[in-house]
């Protein structure tokens, strides 16, 4: 999870103008908007220059000189996003979130997810001043019409969110931490049913310090994060309440640059949501929602909407947005603080690795084999018995049930299954089948028989595995296809991505922690290279300018490091990296290296930060868009069911909004459908 710097620096992208003169200002408008037309970008020049406490002064004054009101003639004058854009900023704070609302219960049906986002990550000023708004706008009490069109526990945690009394952030007690913690997990999980009303009470009410220290006590006790216990319980508007309210805890900046990403990815654009987010916080944190928007989505919100809107409405965003964070040379330094505070928290968190399959009880070998015959028996195949057996069954027990079935029918349980199944479904259950080496020694020979290469399949599997994984991917190799990995590696690939391969399939990676000596040392090597394949910052020519050899020795260096150092200690790595040089590693990468290279070492990078997100990433783009990687897919869900698919499926939750049994649900069909959603193991 990433936060956004602290500190009492501002961190907005407007500022107030110098030589601030409003009844200039107020002239300047009138004449943009005097005659046929008006002058666009004359208005939107001069209003993102102004804060907003100018732009009120700027009202005012043009009311005085020619008797009208500046934001009824903007409206006049303009038309569509432009014009809805222009107008927001033209309005205090509090009065445009009003107006945000009173759109949103107004007319038929309620826009719950602008409610949501107004409402969960307004401070107790801001509320205030929002009741106050409203009804002095609207001549309305907001509490009274926010009841009128909404209803059940959502209704009753948007009124405890409309007080604005939660507790200020100096208030923790470590006691009631505890108590809190244990009143939330006897509220859901060991609740038959949920009670809603501990859950509005307690995260409605505390401060957000007191609430993180609870999130943080939550997943020590309970195995399970705060996001995964809510969304188990709640359902609804409820739930999405409840999730924006935790997002906001943690980090309001990162909540909004999620807001911001979803508003623009895929086909057309959430407009109102782009615009609102803008407008009110250009002169909050959208320099922090900037520096995480960039770190996160590995893209920045400047280039992003750039390429989502157009004309003068564009223009307004860009202004407001106040920096392009992927200009060359810029490297969103910004970023910096995040991105070594996300290295901090990868380099000391002790997470619990955990599948989503497990030993059967009770388990009878000789029951599974004699039923697996039975189904595999006759004209016909029980697939949904072979399905429900194998998927419940760990990989140590499938070995059992293959010797005891050769015994008892002096048939081979692979080759039946080989002939009885076909298509995606083999696949599927004749991995399971295999011993987790051997399946990774044949996914392995795949990639590199016939016609071409698999890289990403040899990158995914080399660059993730365990020495103890790797070193028995070894001994299965020589044993099945009687050569050695190492010499199929050699004459499939070529250059510095063979090499580097080749190095991960010693499977000689330290194990230890950091070397605090060493890590300044690699970071250093680190940053020599970056500093030839980037456009250098006066830092890195700084560092470039010390003896280190040339560009390839260089690489060798940096290949040595990725490929041989423990996980602990790169992550020390990085973080030190961040430090000396404001860059973040990852992105050093992808800006400056190209083809399989790039990608290993990404993959390598990506590995280290976080396992369970790689391959949630990676299962998400085999079946996003057009078709499915059944492939990917397949590889993945085989590999890691007994290892940490339930990590996975919390990282895959976390970061696309939707379960990976949905995403499953949604892209494949039939008996592979199924056995699929038997090892993923859960609905989230």
């Amino acid at each position: 999870m990433l936060f956004s710097p602290q500190g009492a620096r501002y961190r907005g992208s407007i500022h107030d103008f110098p030589d601030f003169d409003p009844s200039q200002d107020a002239e300047t408008l009138y004449n943009a908007m005097k005659g046929f037309g008006s002058d666009k970008e004359a208005i939107l020049e001069l209003i993102t220059s102004r804060s907003n406490r100018q732009r009120q002064e700027i009202c005012q004054n043009y009311k005085s000189l020619y008797g009208k009101d500046l934001i009824a003639d903007l409206k006049y004058e303009l038309t569509g996003k432009f014009e809805r854009l222009i107008v927001g900023l033209m309005r205090p704070p509090a009065y445009s979130d009003a107006k945000e609302i009173k759109d949103a219960i107004s007319g038929i049906g309620t826009d719950e997810k602008c409610l949501i986002e107004i409402l969960a990550s307004r401070t107790n000023e801001q509320i205030h001043q929002l009741v106050a708004a409203y009804k002095d706008a609207y001549e309305r009490d907001l509490e009274a019409d926010v009841i009128g069109d909404t209803s059940g526990h959502f209704q009753k945690m948007l009124v405890v969110l409309l007080q604005g009394t939660r507790e200020e952030d100096d208030v923790v007690s470590e006691d009631l931490v505890q108590q809190d913690v244990q009143d939330l997990y006897e509220a859901g999980e060991l609740k038959w049913g949920t009670d809603e009303a501990q859950f509005i009470y307690i995260l409605g009410n505390r401060s957000k310090q007191h609430l993180r220290l609870v999130f943080d006590e939550y997943l020590k006790t309970t195995g399970k994060s705060i996001e995964a216990s809510i969304r188990g319980e709640l359902s609804g508007d409820f739930e999405k309440l409840m999730l924006a309210v935790v997002k906001c805890v943690r980090s309001t900046p990162e909540y909004f640059a999620e807001r911001l990403f979803k508003a623009m990815k895929g086909l057309g654009t959430r407009d109102n949501t782009l615009i609102r987010i803008m407008v009110s916080r250009s002169e909050l944190d959208i320099l922090d929602i900037r520096e995480i928007f960039r770190t996160k989505y590995e893209k920045s919100l400047y280039s992003m909407i750039k390429n989502d809107t157009s004309g003068e409405y564009k223009k307004t965003l860009l202004k407001l947005c106040g920096g392009d964070d992927d200009a060359a040379g810029k490297f969103f330094p910004e970023a910096a603080q995040v991105a070594y505070q996300m290295w901090e928290l990868s380099a000391v968190a002790r997470v619990e690795v955990k599948g989503t399959v497990h030993p059967a009880g009770d388990f009878n070998p000789d029951t599974d084999a004699k039923a697996l015959r039975k189904a595999m028996k006759g004209l016909g195949t029980d697939e949904d018995t072979i399905i429900d057996i194998i998927t419940h069954r760990s990989n140590a027990q499938r070995q059992q049930i293959r010797q005891t079935f050769k015994s008892h029918f002096g048939r081979d349980l692979m080759a039946d299954l080989k002939s009885e199944l076909s298509g995606d479904l083999a696949r599927l259950i004749l991995g399971l089948m295999m011993p987790p080496a051997h399946y990774d020694a044949k996914q392995l020979k795949k990639a590199m028989e016939g016609a071409g290469t698999d890289e990403k399949a040899l990158i995914e599997i080399l660059a993730t595995r365990t020495n103890a994984e790797i070193r028995a991917i070894n001994e299965a190799y020589k044993e099945d296809y009687h050569k050695s990995l190492e010499d199929d590696l050699s004459s499939d690939t070529s250059g510095l991505f063979k090499r580097i391969l080749i190095s991960l399939a010693t499977g000689n990676r330290e194990e230890g922690g950091e070397d605090r000596d060493r890590v300044r040392e690699d970071a250093q090597a680190f940053s020599c290279l970056s500093s030839q394949i980037l456009s250098p910052t006066p830092a890195l020519q700084e560092i470039a300018d010390t003896p280190s050899g040339d560009k390839s020795s260089l690489e060798t260096r940096f290949m040595m490091i990725l490929c041989t150092r423990s996980y602990q200690h790169l992550r020390r790595v990085f973080q030190e990296f961040v430090k000396m040089t404001n860059y973040d590693v990852e992105h050093t990468i992808k800006k400056g290296m190209s083809g399989d290279v790039r990608d290993v070492f990404v993959a390598i990078v990506q590995s280290v930060k976080n396992k369970p997100l790689f391959f949630a990433d990676k299962l998400y783009k085999s079946m996003k868009g057009a078709g499915t990687e059944e492939k990917t897919l397949t590889r993945i869900m085989v590999s890691r069911s007994e290892i940490d698919l339930l990590n996975i499926r919390r990282e895959f939750i976390e970061k696309y909004d939707k379960s990976l049994h949905q995403a499953i649900e949604g892209d494949t069909s039939g008996h592979f459908l199924k056995a699929l959603l038997a090892l993923c193991g859960g609905k989230d």
